[in-house]
């Protein structure tokens, strides 16, 4: 096509002379072998768009109202070019049989139009039609394979899309159905952990989270069954008490008194247990505020010694005081005070008449390290990870008989935690435990 409109322009140029000359024949002679030359049909038009020659002289005094000679007549454009797909319609039956005069297959043809001037006054037209079936065949082929082309591509694009879709949605589907259970209470729930990147992680993520919940729901439910049994069992003893009281109107006055006695005790075991509890709870929802002051922690040591020490004797037992530095505290003297006691009633409760237990006070750095130690049956290395449970007992039958609640090791992790420190075990079935806490020292 560039090159039709190349040469076209060139002919132009080339014929203009002989045009404004009226040298027709010689214009006729030249039209006839640029035709043979550029493989289509020369013609020239006059300023009113009427063919004046025909390479295939057959069009002589005929008007051409095409866009192309148009645009070069009306519109002083020197060149123009343009594509026609030709039928045997009314307006369109001169171009028909002009073009299947050269070539009875074609359909398409294409039109070269050049501006013929004289001292830049446009005086006539050159006209070169071609046909391009051919090419708008090869076109129409090139068209649909690039059509069929982008279908298939838009086809794969939407298979791979939906997988791609499938595979970044099934993690988060997958995720969306273990939140759904988790809200209806089923923590064990978990997610499969594949691929990397945020979605592992969110995985991951959520199963610690899962995890945590479980363990909270578990700790729940076995808190709430062991408080229900602990405050079960008092009151249960106070019913056996009081109804044989009832219904023994000539007990006597001895057996009497000692039942009510042990009524006595079963309520202020029942107010230990709540004391206990309440005391957790308000830890554990964060509502407990530390009161802290400026104390000697080895006089609370040695205060605590001095409340427990009847205790001591009555059982024979002997509570020996290591202390060497006052240990100055700036903390809630009223809660430590209640670890120090938990630890050495706890020392007494589970050593056999007549041992010892051994209380210890030293200075490490910045920290205050206080030990007790007993010599009684020790503590079994597979309870030795839930010590510090709630309602936790190694020997359940002896704590109760000794007024036990389970709790007392639990209120003192919680209330060391809450000053910054630390409390571990150490134990060895058969040669006693030793209990050490860790605390910093805030001085005021």
């Amino acid at each position: 096509m560039r090159q039709d409109r190349a040469n076209t322009d060139q002919l132009a140029a080339e014929v203009s002379l002989l045009y404004r000359t009226s040298q027709m024949s010689a214009l006729q002679q030249r039209l006839e072998t640029a035709s043979g030359e550029m493989g289509g049909r020369l013609m020239v038009l006059d300023e009113s768009g009427k063919v004046q020659l025909d390479s295939f002289s057959e069009l002589n005094g005929s008007r051409l109202e095409l866009p192309e000679v148009i645009g070069i007549l009306a519109l002083n454009q020197t060149a123009d070019y343009g594509v026609h797909q030709l039928n045997e319609s009314a307006d369109q039956s001169l171009d028909f049989h002009f073009l299947k005069r050269y070539d009875t297959t074609s359909e398409w043809v294409a039109y070269c139009t050049s501006a013929l001037s004289q001292d830049g006054t446009i005086i006539g037209v050159l006209l070169f039609s071609s046909p391009i079936q051919d090419m708008m065949e090869r076109l129409f082929a090139l068209q649909d394979r690039m059509v069929l082309y982008f279908l298939v591509a838009a086809a794969a694009a939407m298979a791979i899309a939906l997988v791609f879709s499938r595979v970044l949605t099934r993690p988060i589907a997958a995720l969306t159905r273990s939140i759904q259970r988790m809200g209806h209470g089923d923590f064990s729930v978990r997610v499969p952990t594949r691929g990397s990147g945020e979605m592992r992680k969110l995985s991951e993520t959520f199963n610690a989270m899962s995890e945590k919940l479980e363990m909270l729901d578990s700790s729940r439910n076995q808190f709430v069954s062991n408080a229900s049994h602990e405050l079960k069992t008092p009151l249960a003893t106070m019913k056996i008490l009081l109804e044989s009281i009832i219904y023994q109107p000539d007990m006597e006055q001895a057996v009497r008194t000692e039942f009510l006695t042990d009524i006595n005790k079963e309520i202020d075991r029942l107010n230990m247990i709540i004391g206990d509890l309440l005391t957790l709870v308000s830890m554990d929802s964060q509502t407990m505020r530390l009161n802290r002051t400026t104390f000697s922690l080895s006089q609370v040591v040695k205060d605590t010694a001095h409340r427990l020490q009847p205790v001591a004797e009555m059982h024979h037992q002997e509570l020996k005081l290591a202390i060497n530095d006052r240990c100055d505290m700036y903390a809630d003297c009223a809660k430590l005070s209640q670890v120090v006691y938990n630890l050495m009633e706890n020392a007494l409760k589970y050593t056999q008449e007549g041992g010892s237990i051994r209380v210890r006070l030293i200075r490490s750095g910045r920290d205050a390290v206080l030990t007790v130690t007993d010599n009684g049956p020790g503590i079994p290395k597979e309870d030795q990870p839930h010590i510090f449970d709630r309602f936790y007992r190694v020997d359940k039958a002896r704590s109760r008989e000794t007024g036990g609640t389970g709790l007392g090791l639990s209120i003192v992790h919680q209330m060391v935690l809450m000053h910054g420190g630390s409390v571990s075990v150490e134990s060895e079935e058969g040669h006693g435990a030793t209990f050490t806490v860790e605390l910093p020292i805030h001085q005021g």
